[in-house]
């Protein structure tokens, strides 16, 4: 059945409304952390300003490591056990971090947030699954993402109030108490929409054998390394944003609105998708949105090598990568998870782990190569860009815009 909601007596909104929420207190807790970054680096004495960075990268790992325990747990348990107990972990770092003494106590509260936070991205994907399929899934998948993207849009902008009224352990006082309410909403409106006879055996016979279904389905494996190469680029321009805006472009207090601008795109472009998904299907979308990507990131590169970019011109090249990250991310993550619908929960977290811990790794790398110039960044992106149309075309057995194109549900 394509859409399972009547069953559960929840409307689409508010459906795509909790589930984006869930998603949202992922990126919560990575975007309100970036106006903090030089306080929290004064008031715990940390030398190196690109070890500030360790504040995201540790909380990703921790976050991409424990998906691939969720996944089966949630295809045996159910999806509410394991999302509750993630929520409860989440929530008692954030609290914890308040009191943080040190630099190494806050990052490995941060891990410790991050192993919690890991139960959202796997059940949000999996109820999404378990209740849709085809190019419909890819519909509400944009739906989702675009209102999950309200909180990159408005994060930073909130921690630069919140640095205003208070100290930066304020960040997770408000990351908790945000959490607390999305659990409420989740606790009493959440069906549980496994259904009994998917059910898989917690085994690790059963586990092993669901990890074989996922890594040894080609489509399903090779987008996921393209997903990979997509995040890894989005965390490595997160992870240098800050230095980038106020370090070179001078931006100071309106850094925020300029990484507001660029998460506006990305909520664009999924808005737009879910409009056409129906109608052209992922593969010609998300074909088209890798190779954009690619030209904008190498013409990005191309000018960094003659010197810093006008401001604008950045702005403007990088809003477009982000537009069509938003077409790619949605659509091949709908592509890599279509084809192993009686394992959602492991192939969600499979893929959870590769795309979070290989994006972390990669984009740790990018944002540790920030040297006061946009050229390492821009030279991240169009590396990135080429690894995923690599993998793309062995997806695909090199047929791109269509091939076996998946019908409308």
């Amino acid at each position: 059945m394509t859409d399972r909601l009547a069953e559960y007596g929840r409307s689409r909104p508010e459906f795509i409304g909790l589930v984006a929420a869930l998603m949202a207190l992922n990126a919560l807790a990575i975007d309100v952390m970036l106006p903090a970054l030089p306080y929290m680096g004064e008031a715990l004495n940390v030398v190196n300003e690109n070890d500030r960075q360790l504040v995201l990268s540790v909380y990703m790992l921790g976050f991409g490591t424990t998906q691939l325990l969720y996944g089966p747990v949630s295809d045996a348990l159910g999806r509410r056990k394991p999302l509750f107990f993630g929520l409860a972990i989440y929530l008692i770092a954030a609290f914890s971090a308040l009191i943080a003494p040190n630099f190494g106590t806050l990052l490995a509260l941060r891990f410790v947030q991050g192993l919690g936070a890991a139960s959202t991205r796997v059940i949000a994907q999996s109820v999404v699954r378990d209740t849709f399929h085809g190019r419909a899934m890819a519909e509400i998948m944009s739906l989702v993402f675009m209102v999950f993207m309200i909180i990159p849009v408005i994060a930073p902008a909130v921690g630069q109030v919140l640095l205003l009224t208070g100290p930066w352990s304020t960040i997770f006082l408000f990351m908790g108490v945000l959490a607390s309410a999305i659990a409420l909403w989740a606790w009493f409106r959440l069906p549980e929409t496994l259904r009994p006879e998917n059910r898989r055996k917690l085994e690790l016979a059963v586990i092993v054998d669901g990890f074989r279904q996922v890594v040894t389905n080609r489509v399903a494996l090779f987008y996921a390394i393209a997903g990979i190469a997509v995040f890894g680029s989005l965390f490595g321009f997160i992870n240098a944003s800050q230095q980038i805006y106020v370090e070179i472009y001078g931006l100071g207090p309106w850094f925020p609105a300029a990484f507001a601008t660029m998460a506006g795109f990305m909520a664009i472009a999924s808005f737009i998708n879910s409009r056409v998904v129906q109608r052209f299907g992922q593969r010609r979308i998300s074909h088209t949105s890798m190779l954009a990507y690619l030209a904008i990131a190498t013409t990005l590169w191309l000018i960094s090598l003659g010197g810093t970019p006008n401001f604008w011109l950045f702005l403007a090249l990088v809003c477009g990568l982000q537009f069509f990250f938003g077409w790619m991310a949605s659509n091949m993550n709908s592509l890599a998870l279509e084809p192993l619908g009686h394992v959602a929960g492991t192939a969600s977290a499979v893929f959870g782990f590769m795309q979070t811990v290989g994006g972390a790794i990669l984009g740790g790398l990018i944002g540790h190569a920030f040297n006061g110039t946009v050229t390492p960044i821009a030279f991240g992106f169009m590396c990135m860009g080429v690894v995923v149309v690599a993998s793309v075309l062995i997806a695909e057995r090199g047929k791109l815009f269509g091939s076996h194109e998946d019908q409308p549900a």
